[in-house]
């Protein structure tokens, strides 16, 4: 894991609102959520896995044969009757467990950006939204209808828009496009990303792929807790899927606190962040019995690091 930071990892099990309630006041300086895009579909993705089978039906390296075994299926509902009622709530809590110098990253897409884009608006206020950043990827099948839909979009709010963390000088470097319309110093160099990223989907056959479905790549998310994070920082996700939030903040030194409701999710966190050793909490954490208030877990002891 980078930066020399032991970092600690949380993973909760239940319903996300009772346990952000339950959480101090700016305990976290980044909060990346990927929720539901309300497609009206059930989201799913087969669990596939390939072992060597000489009677396999699969040719690989050297004339070695193999055949896919089909481990289960991941699903979870994507279907709301008001989503804005549904995000509403937590992102008030959001905003008031960030920082004062903390950023809020809601990914959606084209379906329900648009009305989120106004209630974070209405949360945050308008001077606190920074950037949308496209993420655009060229990956699955084509429409013959409409413009195929090849976007997602990252929404960005500072909770202070005068002093907020922007790691500039961490900035990865891409290839110019034209690089012979710049020197060879340049070219050689790269250049830094816009508000546009280019990146294709995880692969349902390639290394990074953890079967669930919707899982986001692991560059996305290195890039936006590199820049928007400092190592020793803690970072929050609470519609935490595959664990590829807590993945990018443990490896580049950061703490973080994942939460789902789905038992599927937990399963697939706590393999693949073994790494990490996090602690799991099922269900909602327990009421304290001086206060009444319920127990914050690592978000009480993150605060003194």
């Amino acid at each position: 894991m980078g930066n020399d930071v032991n970092v600690r990892v949380e993973i909760w099990q239940g319903d996300n609102l009772p346990i952000l309630r339950s959480f101090p006041e700016g305990g976290f300086d980044l909060v990346y959520i990927d929720p539901p895009f309300n497609t009206g579909k059930a989201q799913s993705r087969p669990r596939l896995k390939t072992v060597r089978d000489d009677q396999g039906d699969r040719n690989g390296f050297k004339g070695r044969r193999y055949r896919t075994v089909h481990l289960g299926q991941e699903s979870f509902a994507d279907d709301f009757d008001d989503y804005t009622a549904f995000l509403r709530p937590r992102i008030e809590q959001a905003r008031r467990l960030l920082s004062p110098r903390g950023s809020f990253i809601l990914h959606l897409d084209w379906r329900e950006v648009h009305y989120a884009k106004v209630l974070c608006d209405g949360i945050f206020g308008r001077q606190s939204f920074m950037n949308e950043i496209i993420w655009a990827y060229d990956y699955g099948a084509r429409s013959r209808r409409k413009w195929p839909a090849k976007h997602d979009n990252i929404l960005w709010y500072a909770k202070d828009p005068k002093r907020y963390t922007f790691r500039y000088q961490d900035m990865d470097r891409i290839p110019y496009m034209a690089p012979g319309l710049v020197t060879a110093e340049k070219a050689a160099r790269g250049k830094t990303p816009t508000d546009v990223w280019w990146h294709t989907i995880v692969s349902p056959t390639g290394r990074e792929k953890t079967g669930y479905p919707t899982q986001k790549p692991l560059a996305i998310l290195n890039r936006i807790i590199r820049i928007h994070s400092n190592p020793g920082d803690r970072v929050l996700d609470f519609f935490a899927g595959s664990g590829t939030t807590g993945e990018a903040a443990a490896r580049n030194g950061r703490h973080a606190v994942l939460i789902d409701s789905n038992p599927a999710a937990v399963e697939v966190m706590a393999k693949r962040l073994a790494f990490a050793k996090p602690t799991i909490n099922p269900g909602t954490p327990p009421l304290l019995p001086s206060s009444g208030m319920r127990s914050p877990g690592l978000s009480e002891a993150g605060a003194s690091r």
